[in-house]
């Protein structure tokens, strides 16, 4: 078993997967800015490390003596890095860097990182992606995430860091903060929870590929478990849902009629995204996956709880 480390590890992804990596018996420890909120994994056994990303002695002294360190951490959300291209740069990128840096020195054996295969790909004619297909981001936030991936691609060349990045569609499910601006799903369903409108861009016709976040995180820890072949690979469900059909799932599953307002479509959203994820599946066989419906329903009863 492997001596991983999580960079946050507390945060939405990271803490589901120190859990799946807990449950698959590898020591696990996290780090991120405990005391902000409180611990999110569940799982025992699980060593904290207070510490700030963007402190360079605060990561060196995490990644010390570690086989395995999975990035799952960003400084930023698509919101705001549109709302300011260069906080993603000073921030996400330079710390991403500087991490990578840290793994070199302390002779980490591999890095995991959680890029994006929600809008890495962009706007292209055809509408399923897979790792060998061409990249235009348009958006600061995945430009930044293909960025951190040709960085981890120099460390690979000039100092032999092994590393692997998924590029992990639309994950949702619980722990996921709906105050933020970043996730659809549980956006939509606290708003519902407060009674508030549901903001719909466009005719709703826009596609996108969710994931169940413990679903994403048992792929990454079995990937993490089992070693990878490939320097890349596309997390997602394969399926395509419409903004039109998540607002008809969030009126099942909360058994209320919101209102809906719609609005323009940003000019750096990608209309039409899902994952090719064969190259995963050949790899590491397949899984049942947790179907829309039954994953916002589990969604939905953590934030109708939260609102009660």
């Amino acid at each position: 078993m492997a001596d991983c480390l999580v960079i946050g590890g507390n945060g939405f992804l990271g803490s589901h997967v120190v859990d799946s990596l807990r449950r698959r018996g590898h020591h696990v420890a996290a780090f991120d800015r405990f005391g902000v909120q409180p611990v999110q994994f569940s799982e025992e056994g699980v060593d904290v490390i207070p510490g700030d990303f963007l402190n360079a002695a605060d990561v060196r002294g995490a990644v010390a003596g570690r086989d395995v360190v999975l990035h799952f951490l960003s400084t930023t959300d698509p919101a705001s890095a549109e709302d300011d291209p260069t906080l993603d740069i000073r921030t996400n990128v330079l710390a991403s860097v500087e991490l990578f840096a840290a793994c070199v020195e302390a002779g980490v054996g591999k890095v995991y990182f959680a890029s994006t295969g929600g809008a890495i790909y962009g706007d292209q004619e055809r509408t399923t992606f897979r790792e060998e297909d061409v990249t235009v981001p348009v958006s600061p936030y995945s430009i930044g995430k293909q960025t951190i991936e040709g960085y981890l691609r120099y460390f690979r060349r000039k100092h032999g860091l092994d590393s692997t990045s998924f590029r992990i569609s639309n994950p949702y499910g619980p722990r996921q903060n709906p105050a933020k601006r970043q996730g659809v799903i549980p956006i939509f369903l606290r708003n519902v929870a407060l009674g508030r409108p549901l903001r719909v861009y466009g005719d709703g016709s826009m596609i996108r590929d969710y994931l169940y976040v413990e679903d994403m995180a048992e792929m990454v820890a079995h990937a993490v478990s089992d070693g990878t072949q490939h320097e890349l690979y596309n997390l997602g469900s394969g399926l395509g849902t419409s903004l039109r059909e998540v607002v008809r799932l969030v009126t099942s599953v909360t058994g209320r009629q919101p209102l809906v307002e719609t609005t323009p479509v940003p000019s750096t959203f990608v209309d039409h995204v899902v994952l090719d994820t064969s190259r995963f599946a050949a790899e590491f066989g397949t899984r049942p996956l947790t179907s829309l419906e039954d994953g916002m329903r589990r969604t939905w009863a953590e934030i109708a709880g939260d609102s009660a």
